[in-house]
């Protein structure tokens, strides 16, 4: 049975060492920087549309998903650290194009958010790789957490600093992209000097004659088709704060934005509190039992939404942050499961792209879920809630009934 209590250092060092947590925590920091003001930054100081604004964010989030082979190909030669390193470099050109942009032009803007983009979408596998080469087992569960713990810590603060500066203006917004590209720059020197590479053995399906994956039997890796179709749907999740609730919230149950805030600082902080110890509880059971279970989890609060919506305006705006905490409670645990099954289904030949086809399947559920939720909300709350909570447990399903390979030859992903 896997210990259930890990110690700090044990786990800053899991997680590679401590100038690479630094380097996540100022990565973190400024990308919580960005997030708030990008699309001001667009409309007020470049003069774009909102919807040019929008169009060249989408874009950019969507071509950005495009090199993810490339970056699993990149990870599979052996890179770990300088992959991480350029994910962060990247978004520095970003921020740069920003800073530079003329005004009313919005194709350098454009090329911006692609920057970012390709950045924001190559950081998570190259991370998770980083950190499967320097942890194993449970403990490496445990650093994957920590590190998506460490990640929401920064990004509140990031974002708590730049809404309290958002009402400075053009000079400030400048200032804030100005900001941004020192803490990526900044970020991208430390992982760098972490300096570490894997030793990658060669496919053997391809002629190689390196050691065998990680279960020790040398074959393929699997498709996971099962489990990356239904990620798309689990991804959703890291939306519903953001995207539906705010929009239940203001625009069905006419109540304050101070309740969408309510719910955004509600799902942070527990995020950033229970994300470790949660799976480090949840370490007893297998990986993939833990997976259908969050998908479960989410069903039932989606469920819960339901029930929230139609209390009537005075209740519903309260039952809607409560029912959030059950929510974020399915969200912590599929965010501790995911990408730890991946890299246990994985064979470490083909490591960097299991994780770059997850990756994809995530950041295509992100992509469309604000377009699926507002389509589905238009409907009104059961055709949105129960469409969500239908659609999830047919993925838990599918999560819990996928076998690893024809051969049943991979690493059981509960130990």
């Amino acid at each position: 049975m896997a210990t259930t209590k890990i110690k700090l250092r044990a786990l800053v060092r899991a997680s590679g060492g401590p100038r690479y947590a630094a380097a996540l925590a100022v990565d973190a920091l400024g990308t919580g920087l960005m997030r708030p003001f990008l699309l001001l930054y667009g409309v007020t100081v470049l003069r774009l549309s909102a919807p040019a604004t929008g169009i060249a964010m989408t874009a950019g989030i969507v071509v950005g998903l495009v090199c993810m082979p490339a970056v699993g190909r990149w990870l599979d030669r052996g890179a770990r650290s300088t992959v991480v390193a350029a994910s962060m470099l990247v978004r520095v050109l970003g921020v740069a194009l920003l800073l530079v942009s003329p005004p009313g032009q919005v194709w350098p803007f454009a090329v911006a958010a692609l920057f970012l983009g390709i950045g924001n979408q190559a950081w998570p596998a190259a991370h998770a790789a980083l950190v499967a080469t320097v942890a194993h087992g449970r403990e490496r569960d445990a650093a994957l957490a920590a590190g998506r713990a460490l990640r929401n810590a920064g990004l509140g603060v990031g974002a708590l600093l730049a809404t309290a500066c958002l009402a400075g203006g053009t000079t400030v917004l400048q200032a804030l992209a100005v900001g941004t590209g020192l803490a990526y720059l900044t970020a991208a020197a430390l992982a760098w000097s972490v300096r570490l590479r894997a030793r990658v053995s060669a496919d053997p399906a391809m002629g190689g004659s390196g050691a065998a994956g990680r279960d020790g039997t040398g074959s393929s890796a699997p498709r996971m088709r099962a489990l990356l179709a239904a990620n798309v749907v689990y991804a959703f999740c890291l939306n519903v704060p953001e995207i539906a609730l705010p929009l239940v919230l203001v625009t069905q149950l006419h109540v304050s934005p101070v309740w969408s805030g309510v719910v955004f600082v509600t799902n942070t902080v527990l995020v950033v509190t229970l994300q470790v110890p949660v799976t480090v509880l949840m370490a007893r059971f297998d990986r993939r039992t833990v997976l259908a279970l969050a998908g479960v989890v989410l069903a039932v609060s989606y469920v819960g939404f339901l029930v929230a919506t139609a209390l009537g305006q005075g209740w519903a705006a309260l039952a809607v942050v409560v029912v959030s905490v059950v929510c974020t409670l399915g969200e912590i645990v599929y965010a501790g499961s995911a990408t730890a099954l991946v890299t246990v289904l994985a064979p470490a030949h083909a490591l960097g792209r299991a994780l770059a086809r997850f990756q994809l399947s995530t950041g295509f559920g992100l992509a469309v879920s604000p377009a699926v939720i507002t389509a589905l909300a238009a409907h009104g709350p059961a055709a949105l809630w129960g469409g969500l909570a239908a659609a999830t447990l047919l993925s838990a399903s599918a999560v819990a009934t996928e076998r690893e390979s024809p051969s049943g030859s991979h690493a059981h992903p509960g130990r």
